[in-house]
């Protein structure tokens, strides 16, 4: 509940942070200048999120098919998935932030942190990796029906693919 609060804290600032910035610029610029800006950001940052999308998106393809875990890029595509969302909230605090999240070099210096900080969570137990092989075959949402027949895995086997035999595939092999 306390994270709650302060999710719900931190958008009541920035929401009033944004209206008190847009109404001082309105004042200065006037409403339609005003207007103009929160929708050339908003349409600059929209295209410039998918262009980095892409790219990302084909350097996850390129990572996996060399056999590599994409680790940074899934990360690079956080961030580029928040800083999408921070373009359209319209305002020009979120535009800002999110421009930010979608150049390469502050997006950089945000997976740096960003990975620190995960780092750390796993390292202090407030938070867990589990990987195919750590997970062991226990109800899961991916387990087969009960009719179906159960594989034993012993508890300490490290598992990374495996087929269910049928009775006579077993015996052909065997």
């Amino acid at each position: 509940m306390r994270a709650f609060s302060r999710l719900f804290f931190l958008f009541f600032l920035v929401a009033l942070a944004e209206l008190a910035l847009l109404v001082w610029i309105g004042g200065q610029f006037g409403f339609w200048p005003t207007v103009g800006l929160v929708a050339v950001t908003a349409l600059v940052g929209s295209s410039l999120a998918r262009r980095e999308g892409m790219a990302v998106l084909a350097r996850i393809q390129q990572r996996l098919g060399q056999g590599g875990l994409p680790s940074r890029e899934l990360t690079d595509g956080l961030i580029i998935l928040v800083a999408g969302v921070c373009l359209l909230t319209p305002g020009v605090l979120t535009d800002a932030a999110g421009l930010l999240g979608l150049l390469p070099p502050s997006r950089a210096w945000i997976r740096k942190r960003l990975e620190g900080r995960f780092r750390r969570w796993i390292e202090s137990g407030r938070a867990r990796v589990v990987t195919a092989s750590s997970a062991r075959f226990h109800a899961s949402p991916f387990a087969p029906p009960p009719s179906a027949p159960r594989a034993s895995v012993p508890p300490e086997a490290d598992v990374e693919d495996a087929r269910i035999l049928s009775e006579e595939e077993s015996s052909r092999s065997g």
